[in-house]
């Protein structure tokens, strides 16, 4: 390899909601890069093909059937994970569910808990399963959580998403204190417009491609392969400094 700083070999990343978009496409520049991967997801399905596509670049890949918003499977299912590749180097907490488009006024709190539950609890869980486990390694490691641009505008009939999205940022930047004195680093990826199975029913309407489009600068949706470089750096040792930041990915949108 001829930078050898990318290299994850001998590195293992836990990958929530791996098993496709985002998450699918860290997973795979992960494990092109040399790491050992564990993806969650709920659709076993799904899990089942997105592992043997990561199995492709090599390494060991483990894929189990978890919903993050559940307490006791996330903490089966990260003990599950180390059982599997030996340890978690780095956690990205991508799994999250979207708006559903409800007007605010007429919202019921089953929505409203529901995106709570994956969004912001599944993090919780998530997160709080790997700082005990890199706690007891004393071997450092990285959190990184997936947020949205929205943590930063709003969103209209999605306050519950937006809201869920910006708690993640608060909740990073507070972790990348607390636990910078053991060597573990947190930040989050805030996507903008990405082409991804939960975006899809937008890009399929004409009248949003037409006003938003011209407001990227690079006059193309996102997608998922854009985020495997970024996963890679948050991954390994040349982010060793970088903590407590939220990073867009968004095309230059959020500049412009």
């Amino acid at each position: 390899m001829a930078n050898s700083t990318f290299d994850l070999t001998g590195k293992t990343a836990l990958v929530t909601g791996g098993n496709g978009g985002i998450g699918l496409g860290m997973a795979k520049a992960l494990a092109q890069s040399g790491a050992d991967i564990c993806i969650w997801g709920q659709n076993e399905e799904k899990n089942k093909t997105a592992a043997e596509k990561i199995a492709a670049y090599g390494g060991q890949v483990a894929a189990f059937k978890c919903n993050v918003s559940d307490e006791n499977q996330v903490e089966e299912n990260f003990a599950r994970t180390v059982e599997a590749l030996g340890k978690v180097d780095t956690c990205f907490a991508n799994a999250g569910v979207g708006s559903m488009g409800t007007p605010f006024h007429n919202m019921d709190i089953s929505e409203w808990r529901n995106v709570f539950g994956v969004n912001m609890e599944g993090v919780f869980f998530t997160f709080r399963s790997a700082i005990r486990h890199m706690l007891e390694r004393e071997d450092g490691g990285s959190l990184v959580v997936t947020s949205s641009l929205s943590a930063k505008y709003g969103m209209p009939r999605g306050e519950h998403y937006a809201a869920t999205k910006a708690g993640v940022v608060a909740i990073v930047r507070g972790l990348a204190v607390e636990y910078a004195r053991y060597r573990i680093r947190a930040n989050a990826i805030l996507p903008g417009w990405i082409e991804t199975d939960m975006t899809a029913p937008l890009f399929n309407i004409e009248k949003f491609e037409k006003n938003v489009i011209p407001r990227i600068p690079q006059r193309r949706w996102g997608i998922p392969a854009d985020f495997g470089p970024i996963a890679v750096y948050f991954a390994c040792d040349a982010s060793a400094y970088h903590s407590g930041d939220a990073v867009p990915r968004d095309g230059g949108y959020s500049c412009f």
